[in-house]
């Protein structure tokens, strides 16, 4: 397997430059590329968006669980430090 030519920022910047309006062929030759390099790198792009979007929605969840704990957690130790003052007067 060769070295990389182009990091993922690189690749990122090169399909970024395609949507902003040129043409597969002219984006191709500017960097040195196949068309079935740029559309492979296309197909990798979008399949790592969904993945990613799957992956935040699940992260999300997570979060709204760990702030409900931490929520409960709060609300408990306050309880606690009350009936200690209370008990301790």
């Amino acid at each position: 397997m060769g070295k990389r030519k182009f990091n993922d920022e690189e690749v990122r910047e090169i399909l970024e430059e395609h949507q902003a309006g040129a043409t597969v062929s002219e984006v191709c030759h500017r960097h040195g590329i196949s068309q079935p390099t740029f559309y492979r790198w296309q197909s990798s792009q979008l399949k790592g968006s969904e993945f990613d979007a799957r992956r935040m929605k699940a992260l999300e969840q997570e979060n709204q669980k760990l702030k409900k704990l931490l929520a409960e957690a709060m609300l408990t130790a306050a309880t606690l430090s009350e009936m200690l003052e209370k008990t301790s007067r």
